[in-house]
């Protein structure tokens, strides 16, 4: 059989990877049993022993989840048996099923039955249950016992070196593959490293857009780091040399033991015969190299000024100037009042609130705008990548429905609980990868205690999850800390005026190129990207403003600030320094990232949203472009350093033992205004802020009706839930005398009365209890929503609109911008504009209006009969167009539409689940003691 060198699962984000045909069946057999020795020799680890639980104060009262599993390193071996029949590595999916279940078994959850749902998330290994014990490198100072259950490190270290090395070691084991792609998305390398397919050439693009670093200067970024950090800075570093070197034992040593992943032999890294080629040692740069994508992906909100730009001209081209801006701030629901808030105690925190007279906006002139490009010189398979734009597409919406995902908390005070302690349920929403983007352990050592998840390759601290005697948590918090500036050109399109002078841009630049793969047709090719840096950031569009050329840059405080926040980490994890909320607010400070961070222990909830918010120059409108001049710039901003004054913790918002939080990416505070938009009257944290306010007023809450609310909420449709009965009582405001149209309102209404759900009709039925209103709602919302608003928008300003906020995010809606499979619903559509637009015309109250009545023009006859008309459009509408099929499911296929697919970042597939509209890892914790 000869050798091939496929292209690795990058090229198909979006469905799990299928390595072609040319494995059979018997041949797979032959090559396997020339590579289980050195497997089995990997497998021999020493007797296995317990290890020693530290300090715990949560009495078996801590669980947790993260699917599909803890192993995400697959041999060659084990990638061919996986593809070749189905089988799966150990550990790989074990916490998949369970997770799945949720779903189903909610309704009949109890205490004693949450951990069939979640895993025991206590420190230590139990009597009996230790599956291994390693020593890693034969070191004295450090151990890696792996559990049976669920084979997470839990890493004991008696010195902090040892400590730290065997967190490297541990991550190595479970994601050495995933930490090397994501080294090379970073630096836009991915192609070179894991070959040319469209999609790939998509990743590492979207990434290298905006953090163009050169070697130098991601190296500059954690000597910064370490600098600016004092005493913890100087142990940060020491601690990423140590996790580098734990690293770099394990490749070593799965090299020499030949069981390394079996993603290098298919893509031509490692010859599987002799052994022949090389896995790169793992640099400082790498690691800041991963942190610019995790920050990219989860924590730079912010930006889009030129489209809002676009579409604010579109308004004033449409009603005037000054009818058209009062139509956009209508939609931009800036500071909504019917907003679901996680600080509902009447606190005002302002940022970024709208100026009384805005000054230095740089507004384009109509038809000026085009994006800069980024691609230059294609050879090859890369200069059909164009033809191609699709796929590529696909693979950026892959890792983009990770931006855009569920993160979700819910924290309830012990004042309204059942045992007078806290009760969380809470986790960050990763998306749904094979292997996941996250990995679990626990860390023990000096100044270490802890248990969670970290993201792969960054793992020397846990980044969410539990101390001795307290959780923590994120969600994505978006606020705005990324600006658009418009730079003045002279002498040429690559010069541009800074503070007077005439400056020319830095070019920076790369060539990836790759060899032919004969898997899937895909040639040799290369291309070029290239970068023009300003002092303002990279250049991103050009323009003209009132006749001058222009480009427009983008600048966000985080820019050169990867690595910051790895202090804020550090001190999570120190036992001697997080002893109560306000020591747990004090770290997040230290977290440059845009994220809400939530706390409980058995005494207090806490709150934080952190991020480098930068203080504007007054009277800028931080929704659109600026002119790059002084008087604009951010205060104190020092362009060599990328630093700026920041708004205090204090004007952030922030609390402490507030009655009880959710947080479902919504909007934080009054007055806290940079957010995305679409934050308005309904969101789906109204799902969670519904149910929780439900489970407060009642009293008694217990970790089993705290995950219940979750997990009811993560099966609801939004629309149906919140929308749905307006667009009904239009509807029924005369009877409906079309067959049609009444038969479809009566399932609709029966679905609604229901609980409007997403639910099997039995657990393992794939097909959905009330299908038919579901199909009917998920085929009219589109059509709802063009018939009651396109005609008074206009279809310019309409689909300008639809650039800011997408229409629909339903879970089959694979054009929406989380695309299929993905988990992830309802974040982004017109939810709070049908609500509020049907409500006016019904003539009820509504704080916060849109500018006009859209639907029937605000006559409510007419709009009633646009909504028929739709109705039965819809109601008419077969399945198989609603739900048209793909490489994963037949068309017609409801359920299988909605399913979540573990997207493959490797060699290893897994199975379809169910839909559930939840975080990838999720705690749930109530501690009994304190310190």
């Amino acid at each position: 059989m000869p050798r091939r060198t496929p292209h690795i699962a990058l090229d198909r984000l979006r469905t799990p990877h299928r390595f072609p045909g040319f494995l059979k069946a018997a041949s797979v057999c032959v090559l396997i049993a020339g590579l289980l020795s050195p497997l089995s020799q990997a497998a021999a680890a020493g007797a296995a022993t317990e290890a020693t639980a530290a300090n715990d104060y949560c009495g078996g009262q801590c669980s947790d989840i993260l699917p599909p599993g803890q192993n995400g390193n697959a041999t060659l071996a084990q990638i061919l048996l996986n593809q070749a029949f189905g089988t799966q590595p150990s550990h790989a999916e074990d916490q998949l099923g369970p997770y799945a279940d949720l779903a189903k078994g909610y309704p009949a959850l109890t205490d004693a039955k949450i951990n069939s749902f979640f895993n025991d998330a206590s420190f230590g290994v139990p009597s009996g249950q230790a599956a291994s014990t390693v020593k890693p490198a034969g070191r004295s100072d450090v151990t890696i016992v792996r559990d049976k259950k669920t084979g997470v490190p839990h890493i004991t270290g008696t010195t902090r070196y040892g400590t730290e090395f065997g967190a490297g070691y541990a991550a190595a084991e479970d994601r050495l593959w995933l930490m090397d792609v994501f080294r090379h998305v970073g630096r836009g390398r991915l192609t070179s490293f894991a070959g040319g397919a469209p999609a790939n050439q998509g990743l590492e693009q979207e990434f290298w857009r905006s953090a163009p670093y050169t070697e130098a200067e991601l190296q500059a970024q954690i000597d910064g780091a370490a600098a600016r950090g004092g005493a913890r800075g100087q142990q940060a570093l020491a601690d990423v040399n140590a996790y580098l070197d734990g690293i770099n034992a394990y490749i070593d040593a799965s090299d020499s033991g030949r069981y390394f992943p079996g993603e290098y032999v298919l893509t031509g890294h490692k010859d599987s015969i002799t052994n022949a080629g090389t896995i790169e040692h793992f640099r400082t740069t790498d690691l800041v190299a991963l942190a610019s994508v995790v920050g990219a992906l989860f924590g730079s909100g912010g930006g889009g000024e030129v489209n809002n730009a676009l579409s604010l001209l579109a308004a004033q081209s449409k009603y005037g100037v000054e009818e058209g801006t009062r139509v956009w701030e209508s939609f931009r629901e800036r500071n909504d009042p019917e907003a679901v808030l996680t600080l509902h105690d009447g606190k005002s925190y302002p940022y970024a609130v709208k100026p009384d007279n805005p000054q230095g906006t740089a507004l384009p002139d109509a038809g000026s705008v085009t994006q800069e490009p980024l691609v230059y010189d294609r050879t090859g398979s890369a200069a059909t990548a164009a033809a191609k734009s699709a796929s590529a597409s696909a693979a950026q919406s892959a890792l983009s429905s990770a931006r855009r995902g569920m993160s979700n908390a819910l924290v309830v005070s012990g004042r309204h609980t059942a045992s007078g302690h806290p009760v969380a349920v809470f986790g960050p929403q990763t998306g749904y990868f094979a292997p996941q983007l996250l990995m679990l352990q626990e860390i023990q050592g000096p100044g270490l205690s802890a248990r969670g998840a970290s993201f792969a390759g960054l793992s020397m601290y846990v980044e969410l999850g539990r101390g001795q005697d307290y959780s923590w948590s994120a969600t994505t918090s978006g606020q705005d800390i990324i600006d658009t500036y418009a730079v003045e050109l002279c002498q040429d399109d690559h010069h541009y005026l800074y503070r007077g002078t005439c400056t020319a841009m830095e070019k920076v630049q790369q060539t990836n190129s790759w060899k032919p793969t004969v898997a899937d047709g895909t040639a040799a090719g290369s291309y070029t990207m290239r970068a023009w840096r300003t002092e303002y950031g990279p250049v991103e569009y050009r323009a003209t403003v009132g006749g001058k050329k222009v480009a427009y840059t983008t600048l966000r405080s985080s820019f050169l600030h990867e690595a910051d926040s790895i202090i804020g980490f550090q001190m999570l994890n120190d036992p001697d320094f997080v002893k109560g909320p306000e020591d747990f607010q004090r770290a997040a400070q230290h977290i440059n990232y845009t994220f809400n961070w939530f706390y409980a222990d058995s005494r207090h909830t806490a709150y934080y949203n952190s991020g480098d918010n930068p203080v504007r120059a007054n009277g800028v409108d931080a929704e659109f472009p600026v002119w790059a001049r002084p008087a604009y710039e951010w205060r104190d901003w020092d362009a060599a350093t990328n630093t700026a004054d920041y708004t205090p913790p204090s004007a952030h918002p922030n609390s402490v033992d507030q009655d009880y939080y959710i947080s479902w990416n919504n909007k934080q505070a009054l007055d806290y205004t940079a957010a995305p938009w679409g934050e308005g009257s309904v969101h789906r944290g109204d799902l969670l802020e519904d149910r929780v306010r439900k489970l407060v007023a009642a009293g008694g809450v217990t970790r089993t009706s705290l995950v219940k609310a979750m997990a009811d909420a993560a099966l609801a449709d939004l629309r149906g839930e919140d929308v749905l009965p307006g667009l009904l009582k239009v509807i029924n405001s005369s009877p409906v005398t079309d067959p049609t149209a009444a038969a479809a309102v009566g399932r609709l209404q029966t679905w609604l009365t229901a609980g409007a759900r997403r639910t099997e009709t039995s657990a393992g039925s794939k097909k959905y209890a009330d299908a038919d209103a579901i199909r009917i709602l998920d085929a009219w919302w589109p059509l709802l929503v063009r018939a009651e608003f396109e005609p008074g928008l206009g279809s310019g300003l309409y689909t300008a609109f639809t650039a800011n906020l997408p229409v629909d995010e339903s879970p089959s809606a694979g054009h929406g911008p989380t695309g299929s499979h993905a988990g992830s619903s309802f974040q982004y559509g017109w939810w709070s504009y049908v609500d509020k637009d049907i409500r006016a015309v019904l003539g009820e109250p509504v704080q916060g209006p849109l500018a006009r009545k859209f639907c029937g023009g605000g006559d409510l006859g007419a709009c009633r009969d646009a909504l028929i008309s739709t109705l039965k459009q819809a109601a008419g509408t077969p399945a198989a167009r609603v739900y048209p099929g793909d490489d994963q499911c037949s068309a017609g296929d409801q359920w299988c539409a909605d399913s979540i697919v573990q997207r493959a970042l490797g060699g290893i597939k897994h199975g379809r689940i169910g839909w559930q509209n939840r975080p990838t890892y999720q705690q749930v914790v109530e501690y009994g003691g304190h310190r």
